[in-house]
């Protein structure tokens, strides 16, 4: 192998070895405007886009331990999406960005390790956010406390209500 290939090969392979997560997608009939605002759009996520060769991609992400990649999926251009941040969210830009432009389309995804298909990417863009799951779990979790007080008060008040009652009967003092 040339060192140019080396080069890119172990560029390739740090960056998936690097990453959460990754998204393989063909960015065929992308204009460099569109791909621009892509970036852009995924910098926001702390994620980035880039040009990958097929045969790079494929022996850096076997060199990392991923499941083989099935050669169908290694070909036209491709493009890597990675990073660090939260998976969902990148998927959702990914999601509206192929809304909005049509492309470009996922070939295959990878997720701590596991691959992903092209609907597990589209699963993932449909979750809620993280703030929102964290919203309901913490709901989740307080909903039996909150319960429990108004529980207390309710038995508080009765009290309450039962002396003043008794009060109210036994008249003024004397």
């Amino acid at each position: 192998m040339r060192a140019e290939k080396k080069s890119i090969l172990a560029e390739v392979r740090s960056k998936l070895s690097g990453s959460s997560y990754f998204f393989l997608t063909n960015y065929q009939g992308l204009s460099v405007r569109k791909s621009d605002d892509l970036r852009k759009r995924l910098r926001a996520q702390k994620a980035s886009f880039q040009v990958v060769p097929n045969k790079q991609f494929g022996l850096a992400a076997k060199a990392c331990g991923l499941p083989e990649i099935d050669g169908s999926i290694l070909r036209g251009p491709s493009a890597m999406i990675f990073g660090e941040g939260d998976v969902v969210a990148v998927a959702k830009v990914l999601k509206d960005f192929i809304k909005e432009n049509e492309k470009p389309v996922v070939k295959v995804g990878g997720l701590h390790g596991q691959l992903l298909s092209r609907a597990d990417v589209d699963s993932l863009a449909a979750l809620p956010s993280r703030e929102i799951l964290l919203g309901q779990v913490v709901g989740t979790i307080a909903a039996p406390m909150s319960r429990l007080v108004g529980a207390l008060q309710q038995k508080a008040a009765s009290v309450l209500y039962v002396l003043q009652a008794y009060a109210e009967k036994k008249g003024p003092a004397a």
